[in-house]
This record gives C-alpha cells, structure tokens and sequence, in this order.
C-alpha cells in the first residue's frame, strides 16, 4: 500500500509477526507510522511504513469510526465424540500424512527403501504430494527417526543406513 491510502480510523490487514492480521489505524506515530490495534488479539502494535499493511480490511461502518468496540468472534467448540458418527464417516476421506503414506507405501513392498525412494512411490501412487518444499525427503527421514525412538513401539525398522521397512 502507498502511505496516501492509510486512513486513521480504517481496517487493513497487516502483516504482525509474520502473520495476517487484521488492525485498526489509531493514530498517527510522532517517530513515523502508525499506532494500531490488533483486532484479533486487542493488542497496541506500532506499523512503521505502508508496506506492512496489505489492503483494506472490510469497509469502516460508522460504529467502528465512531470508536465502539465489537464483540469478540466466537469460535465454535471443539466436541469429543457428540458428532463420532460423522466424524468417523469422514475419516477415510482425509488425506495421508508423509509419514503415513510413507507406511503404506512400504507396506505394499516387501523391498526396502530409502528416504528418497519412498517420496517417489507416495507422489507416483497418489497418496502424498509435497507442498511445495525442496526437501521432502530430509522430512521424512526425520520423521522416521523420531518414530525409530519410541523403540518397540515404532511402525518403522531400520534395515541398514538410510534405508527402513515396516515392521510386521
């Protein structure tokens, strides 16, 4: 944003501590800025230039220029087993973790595999796919590990270095 469009009174998101928040512009800052509230946590925050503030929010209605402050969102509770049924009918159309395809994959093969290898068996099978990050295969060999030290109770063997099976 240019610091011609910042309104003091109006709603912008923002980035706060490498998050997208949503602020309210106070007032302007004596040493440059912007003091502003953030909305979500009703914190003071202190925006320095324009480029922090990605776009308007949502229009300002004459409450919120009027200074009234809202009502927090709600959030809805999480329940534990009063929807089981559904959840359990939805449970199968949840996609697999990494280090859950990366047990089915060995399951399927009797073979054993490397961290890399079973990264090309998961995305050839369509059972996992990488986000978009350089190095899958560094997570899962981590994951892996950090299974490896629950000892008996791991899903995973390690056969040689770099390479693991499924325990039976």
């Amino acid at each position: 944003m240019k610091k011609a469009d910042v309104k003091v009174g109006g709603e912008y998101y923002a980035n706060v501590t490498n998050k997208k928040v949503v602020v309210r512009i106070d007032s302007t800052n004596t040493a440059g800025g912007w003091n502003a509230t953030n909305l979500t946590t009703n914190k003071k925050v202190r925006i320095k230039t324009a480029q922090r503030l990605l776009g308007k929010a949502r229009a300002t209605t004459s409450a919120s220029a009027a200074g009234e402050t809202r009502a927090p969102k709600r959030v809805a509770k999480k329940t534990n087993g009063a929807d089981a049924g559904s959840v359990a009918a939805t449970a199968g159309d949840k996609k697999l973790s990494c280090i859950e395809a990366a047990l089915k994959v060995l399951g399927e093969t009797e073979e054993t595999m490397n961290a890399q290898e079973m990264i090309a068996a998961m995305t050839d099978a369509g059972y996992w796919t990488s986000p978009g990050g350089k190095t899958p295969h560094a997570t899962l060999y981590s994951a892996i590990l950090r299974e490896l030290s629950k000892g008996e109770d791991s899903r995973f063997i390690k056969v040689e270095r770099g390479r693991f099976a499924a325990r039976a």
